[in-house]
């Protein structure tokens, strides 16, 4: 029987509230042990505050996660929350565990691709100021997160993978004074894919028009140029089910799609719905290995 690593992210958090409630819910696949990861010792700290301690607690535990999936002790990784500023504060010099697990793994093209509500969503550029976008977007950028994207696919069962690439302007860049990315960067990128890959790859398509499409059976997922262009209408249709799925790494890692939410911490008004889908999904791709 495999068994799957779930760390409790940030203690001060939530994580460890969604994981008692996820592991006592019945809606986890039967057919796997799951081994919840603590650091050497618990740590004493402040729920609902961000702290040094609670930091070292919840790298610690991710550590011990990857070391176990690499080793072979465990089939995948689910993590819960973690506080960023936290981290940066014990010396953690990545933006979020998806960079972190990218260094630590050695994977050198990674992504994030985030289920729910129907929708398989995979981002381009992430957490970056929207001044920035135009700037980070490369043929060689875009074209990775579609090859990454197609691998995922066919990881889900899917044997001809129908990708849809979201452009950046409005009407995706139609007329000239619109844009240039799509002219200059979108459409060789996806030129580029369509020569390479198995299935379907197209776009750019309007991002006003492109998850209209999703919902109704035409893709089975999106690429988008940025962060808020693909969480916007995922968060609408799966708010409290959404799933962070790293692509790329030689592990299986997925994540609930929200913070350490502080606010409620130790109040037992947790909602454990994205840490059930994070776990299903994982071993729901751990049966494919």
């Amino acid at each position: 029987m495999k068994t799957i690593a779930i760390t409790l992210g940030d203690p001060a958090g939530i994580g460890p509230e969604i994981v008692r409630k996820a592991l006592k819910s019945h809606a986890l696949v039967a057919s796997y042990r799951y081994h919840v990861l603590f650091s050497n010792q618990i740590p004493p700290c402040a729920i609902g505050k961000s702290s040094r301690t609670a930091a070292r607690f919840a790298l610690d535990s991710l550590e011990a996660g990857v070391a176990g999936c690499l080793n072979g002790d465990y089939a995948a990784l689910v993590t819960a929350p973690v506080n960023k500023a936290a981290l940066h504060s014990i010396g953690f010099q990545f933006p979020g565990q998806t960079e972190w697990l990218a260094h630590r793994t050695g994977a050198r093209r990674y992504a994030m691709m985030l289920v729910g509500g129907g929708l398989r969503v995979t981002l381009v550029t992430t957490h970056v100021p929207l001044r920035k976008v135009s700037s980070l977007l490369t043929r060689k950028e875009i074209g990775e997160k579609i090859d990454l994207t197609h691998c995922a696919l066919l990881r889900f069962g899917i044997r001809r993978p129908r990708i849809l690439v979201a452009g950046l302007n409005p009407h995706a860049g139609s007329a000239p004074e619109q844009g240039r990315e799509e002219r200059e960067i979108i459409v060789p990128a996806v030129r580029g894919a369509q020569k390479r890959l198995k299935g379907v790859v197209e776009g750019p398509f309007s991002p006003d028009h492109v998850f209209w499409l999703a919902l109704h059976g035409k893709m089975d997922a999106v690429v988008c140029m940025y962060h808020d262009q693909g969480l916007i209408p995922l968060k609408m249709l799966a708010f409290d089910k959404g799933v962070n799925l790293t692509l790329g790494l030689p592990i299986i890692r997925t994540a609930p799609d929200h913070g350490t939410a502080y606010d409620i911490a130790g109040k037992n008004r947790a909602c454990p719905n994205s840490m059930i889908e994070a776990i299903n999904l994982a071993a729901k791709l751990a049966k494919r290995l």
